[in-house]
């Protein structure tokens, strides 16, 4: 293989984890959108999708693989492959709780909540812009900007105790809420998780431009 097919092959590695993660994050926000809502309709098909995302994370690594056989890659190749599979990972993680999240909202398709909305698609909206902004330092190689990103999960982590402490002031005055509260928590949790996967991807933009490996997730 020449290197400018080499190149190129590696130019559609990236391409695919970019379709990968606009996908998941258009997961992020429809999951979000169902749940508050209602929509049962739009959480399955977010469960139904999931192959989806599955499918080009088996296909990105197995494209990885192969391009690492082919041709003896360059120690910055090397960390640019590796780089990509640990990113599509974390994307499929963050894909799995959109759906952990249309899953609880089936759940909570007959029940009146308890409570109106706010907070939580206030914390989606941060999560999302964190995946597009992280996704965007990894293309542009933008060491400062993932960086920023990551400093956006400390507003994400304040929310979470934010409704941590409602809700379960809530479920004590009300024992009857205990049900709806803990899935809602359950909600947040997974909001906050994907945060971390979205800081992990800073971290691998990092490596990728400065071969350091830092901890951004403390």
């Amino acid at each position: 293989m020449s290197r400018k097919i080499f190149e190129a092959n590696l130019q559609g590695l990236h391409n695919d984890l970019i379709k990968m993660g606009s996908i998941v994050e258009k997961q992020i926000h429809d999951c979000i959108e169902a749940l508050v809502s209602q929509d049962t309709e739009k959480a399955e098909k977010i469960m139904k999708d999931d192959d989806i995302v599955d499918d080009l994370e088996r296909e990105i690594e197995d494209k990885a693989i192969r391009l690492i056989a082919m041709q003896q890659p360059l120690a910055i190749d090397l960390r640019n492959i590796f780089t990509t599979t640990k990113i599509v990972t974390d994307l499929e993680r963050m894909a799995d709780h959109a759906v952990d999240i249309a899953k609880i909202t089936l759940k909570l398709k007959d029940e009146k909540y308890i409570k109106q909305l706010v907070d939580i698609p206030r914390m989606a909206e941060i999560v999302v812009i964190m995946i597009r902004d992280s996704l965007d330092a990894y293309v542009a190689g933008d060491v400062t900007k993932a960086y920023e990103v990551c400093k956006r999960d400390d507003k994400v982590d304040i929310i979470y105790k934010e409704v941590f402490r409602e809700l379960l002031k809530l479920m004590i005055e009300k024992p009857s809420t205990v049900n709806q509260a803990t899935q809602f928590l359950f909600i947040c949790k997974f909001l906050e998780r994907i945060a971390d996967h979205t800081t992990n991807i800073c971290e691998w933009t990092i490596y990728l431009v400065t071969g350091e490996k830092v901890d951004l997730n403390e």
